[in-house]
């Protein structure tokens, strides 16, 4: 930053970037810096089958356009095609500036080619976009994080821990089975992989027994997150391995839809009442469905990712980008698309379970009493 004290600052940032040698594309903020007054910013999200994704659009629009920025906003019901020719439309249209919640992190590539060669800047937001030069941001919580949260929060509901992190009273060995989320998301491994961090020396030890054997992440992986997938799933675990009698004690989902659709599945099979309690089920994202859940003692926890912060992350990035200034990151070593380290602002969730759900969801204004009935 000091060489912008130096009239010669452009031609030594100039003869930086050739003796870096770097194939990677970098934002071009001259280009980006020009009279973006109004500017179209298109803006494209999975799907409005998670309520999740329909707060995420609708606060990354509302604060664009109280910047005065113009908004095309698209949602594509979790079909690639769809989103393909969104992105390809909104460059068309003269889109300035790209916000990219892929379905695939892997399908993309062309767009953003075109997208580069048009100058145009582009922040994947939530879900990395892989395999592409062409990303120029990415914001997202501490996704590695949300994992060994949500198996800390499993191994506190069946008391190996304590709320503190210390040793629980409860010794095991408990049966548990396992849920990752969709292949084709960059952040389901991540989670997956904070998830076994935590859980594998308890696996070692036998203190947790997976029963069905299905620990790989391929193996549990759920495709494009669909609850009906984990509910057929669980279902098939029950039959396969729990229809001698034997009990399952806790179930590691990924995500607040997998868990209702879980939970669905041990009603059915003779779980949630006083003789025989639901497992402790974790979840993410704080669904209003998921919430009450907790409330009424069914699913035992969910990570909280407050996105209307993530949303205000992103404007400020986005607002900077085209005012041709740079954006503030977090983390510049973690991000690998598997083309270039993308720049990254991590934002930090929260495990939220009947005890602090109040405090965390309600005094925050994220829903209010009558949502949570």
């Amino acid at each position: 930053m000091r060489f912008r004290r130096f009239a010669t600052a452009v031609a030594v940032l100039a003869l930086a970037a050739a003796a870096c040698g770097s194939s990677e594309k970098t934002v071009d903020r001259e280009a980006a810096a020009g009279d973006n007054t109004g500017a179209l910013v298109g803006v494209t999200m999975p799907t409005r089958s998670s309520e999740r994704w329909i707060s995420d659009g609708e606060n990354v629009k509302a604060g664009l356009e109280k910047l005065g920025y113009q908004v095309d906003l698209q949602y594509a019901e979790n079909d690639i095609p769809t989103q393909v020719n969104q992105i390809e439309n909104q460059i068309t249209r003269g889109a300035k500036l790209l916000i990219i919640a892929s379905i695939d992190g892997t399908a993309l590539t062309t767009q953003l080619q075109r997208a580069a060669d048009e100058k145009i800047p582009v922040i994947s937001y939530d879900r990395l976009i892989r395999n592409s030069p062409n990303v120029d941001y990415y914001t997202t919580f501490d996704n590695f994080k949300v994992g060994v949260q949500q198996a800390t929060s499993l191994l506190v509901g069946l008391g190996l821990l304590k709320p503190d992190g210390s040793p629980g009273d409860a010794k095991g060995p408990f049966n548990i089975e396992l849920f990752a989320g969709s292949p084709d998301d960059n952040n389901a491994t991540f989670f997956y992989n904070g998830a076994m961090s935590v859980l594998k020396p308890y696996l070692d030890k036998g203190t947790l027994v997976v029963r069905s054997g299905q620990t790989d992440f391929k193996t549990i992986a759920i495709l494009r997150w669909d609850p009906a997938t984990a509910q057929k799933r669980m279902e098939d675990l029950l039959t396969s391995t729990y229809s001698d009698g034997t009990v399952v004690h806790g179930v590691l989902s990924p995500y607040d839809g997998l868990s209702i659709g879980i939970l669905s599945a041990l009603k059915s099979n003779g779980y949630g009442t006083k003789d025989q309690p639901y497992p402790i089920v974790t979840g993410q994202d704080a669904e209003l469905a998921s919430v009450k859940s907790i409330i009424a003692g069914e699913q035992y926890s969910t990570i909280f990712k407050d996105t209307r912060k993530l949303a205000e992350v992103t404007v400020k990035m986005a607002d900077t980008i085209l005012k041709g200034g740079q954006p503030e990151v977090n983390n510049t070593t973690d991000y690998d698309n598997g083309v270039k380290v993308v720049p990254s602002y991590l934002l930090e969730p929260v495990i939220v379970d009947k005890t602090n759900y109040r405090e965390a969801l309600i005094d925050t204004g994220y829903y209010n009493e009558s949502q949570l009935g």
